[in-house]
Parts: C-alpha cells; structure tokens; sequence
C-alpha cells in the first residue's frame, strides 16, 4: 500500500492525515509461530529440538521489529515537527542508513539515503527526515518504491519548490543466492520540482552527496 499525495489545497494537519498508512494484523501471533515451524520441518528440521524450540518465536518478533514500519503513520511520526519558516536554500540530510527487507526473499536490503527539499515556507524537523526514511523501509520493499516513497511523502507534506532522494544500497538476495555477486550496489533516485526542471540544481545536489564528510 502507498501513500496517496493529497491535493495542494488541503490544509497541513488535512495532508498529513490524508499520508497516514497503518496496517491491522489479519493473523494471530501463534499462527504465525506455527507457519515458522512449518518451514522449519520443510527444510528437514526438528523444530522441537534444544536449538530450535524457541526460533518461531524469535523469529516472528524479529519480522515483526523488521517490518515495524506497517504500523506507523506520518502524522504520529512528525508529532506536530512542520514549522513555518521563510528560507528558500536547499536543505540536505545524507547519508541516512537504511535497513529494509526485499519482498521477493525476505533478505536483507543495507544502505543508505541522501534525502534533500528546497523549502516553501514550511521545513521540517531534521530527525524527522531520517524517521520518515526509517518508517518506509521497515516493510517489505523494492528500493524503487522506497525512493519514491520517500519523495512522495516530503512532497505531500511540505508543498516544497522540489524534492531530491537518491537511495544507495546493497540487496543480500544478490549477494547471497542467485547470482551471488558481492560488492554490488544498487542506486535509485527521485526528483521532484525544480530538482527534475533545473539541470543545475540537480547537479548541486548530486555534487553535495558526493562530497565526503570531515567528521563520523
């Protein structure tokens, strides 16, 4: 499920509403416990011994935390962090780090996202940048939709000149199986605004990400 972007007549309170996405479980917590110990007697496993009598429990607690994000929403997330503010110069946060899930393998996605906005009279609280980012990669993902999620989302709530996310990361079902090819990166981007109309903009922003940090 993705956000639908409201229209930009609607109030700030009326957008963040309009973002919000939440999730209800359709299952109980024991039944999936017990898919858990189906997969593990499929892959010729005691699921009863020592080692592994407690892994559907573990194992349904670590999805659940992995994939947290389903039962956030923006407005609880912001918790009112969208101020007016009269600046119109690019604001930049990289070098978000990123833990998502890929939807085809339930594998590891690791990387990291460099999100950007030019202001409109409203910014929002610099944590709650790297939070949204979080928010959206907790679920089961393809990093195309992540970036644009991302995009689509500061876009909806700040009514900006323009967005900029360009999301780097590595996919553990390329590393691991298949084509087993480790080392390898995967680079999307999503422009909106003056960062897709103004080539030089755009490039201000490329050549930003890429200028490494003097301080960790």
């Amino acid at each position: 499920m993705t956000a639908q972007l409201p229209s930009r007549d609607l109030s700030a309170d009326q957008s963040i509403a309009a973002l919000s996405i939440q999730s209800q479980p359709r299952v109980s917590e024991a039944e999936m416990r017990q898919a858990v110990r189906t997969l593990l007697i499929g892959l010729g496993e005691d699921p009863d011994r020592e080692g592994l009598i407690d892994t559907p429990k573990r194992v349904v607690k670590a999805l659940k935390f992995l994939t947290s994000g389903y039962n956030q929403s923006l407005d609880e997330l912001l918790n009112g962090a969208v101020f007016h503010e009269n600046t119109n110069e690019m604001v930049l946060v990289r070098d978000i780090d990123l833990f998502s899930s890929c939807e085809h393998h339930i594998l590891p996605i690791l990387g990291r996202a460099h999100v950007a906005y030019i202001p409109n009279g409203k910014v929002i609280g610099l944590s709650k940048v790297a939070r949204i980012c979080e928010m959206y990669a907790r679920r089961l993902q393809v990093q195309e939709r992540l970036t644009a999620q991302i995009a689509d989302a500061l876009q909806g709530l700040l009514q900006p000149q323009g967005v900029a996310v360009v999301v780097e990361a590595t996919h553990m079902c390329m590393v691991m199986r298949g084509v087993q090819k480790p080392g390898s990166w995967t680079v999307t981007s999503a422009m909106k605004g003056v960062f897709a109309d103004d080539a030089r903009t755009r490039q201000e922003f490329m050549s930003l990400i890429r200028h490494s940090p003097a301080f960790h």
